[in-house]
């Protein structure tokens, strides 16, 4: 399996850079209070290249829920699992490595964020939707055919549908990071975690 060349290292970081400095500029002013101008200058690039990379803030800011060399860190993930692990193990394995404290709190606050400016609403949804392609891919390149096409896609919406919940809170989850003051009688992650698998291990 082919590397990422460097050109496509420095792409990525870039992007990655630009869309960090977005999400703190929504942070500390709202969406209202900054311009693409803004995103530029505190990432250190010029507007042309911000144009290069997005269309828009909104996209900019929402693009930060993309783990920076995610979908690499999820091919190597897998690649050191046992041969003959099942699709169902090695997502379950993902999901713990992967599912940080960090994610966590950088979603929570995308979802906030779009409660009061529902203009990030759609680039929020395109961005699961970046995360269930690279997932898929995941799946397409590791796995060799030896799933249907339809069970994984099927996997991996139910997947996104059961950590939708824990972004926005209506479910009492104690997220990685999270003292249980902070989310009194809930649940731990793994407990969570554990559960969900075990509904897809057994059928709903």
């Amino acid at each position: 399996m082919s590397k990422p060349s460097l050109r496509d290292l420095k792409k990525e970081a870039t992007a990655h850079a630009l869309a960090e400095a977005a999400f703190e500029l929504a942070l500390e002013h709202g969406m209202n209070g900054f311009v693409v101008e803004d995103i530029a200058q505190r990432a250190g690039y010029s507007r042309r290249t911000f144009a290069n990379y997005y269309s828009c803030k909104e996209e900019a800011v929402a693009m930060v829920a993309l783990p920076f060399h995610g979908f690499d860190e999820g091919l190597e993930l897998v690649e050191k699992m046992p041969e003959n692990i099942t699709l169902l193990d090695a997502m379950y394995q993902m999901m713990k490595l992967q599912m940080t404290a960090d994610y966590f709190r950088i979603m929570r606050q995308l979802t906030l964020l779009a409660k009061e400016y529902p203009t990030l609403y759609p680039y929020i949804l395109s961005t699961q939707f970046k995360q269930q392609e690279m997932a898929q891919d995941i799946i397409t390149r590791l796995f060799h055919g030896r799933y249907p096409e339809g069970y994984s896609h099927l996997f991996i919406g139910a997947l996104t549908g059961a950590f939708r919940p824990l972004h926005d809170g209506s479910l009492n989850v104690l997220l990685p990071g999270q003292s249980q003051d902070e989310a009194p009688g809930a649940i731990t992650f793994d407990a969570y975690l554990d559960t969900i698998f075990g509904y897809l291990r057994n059928g709903f």
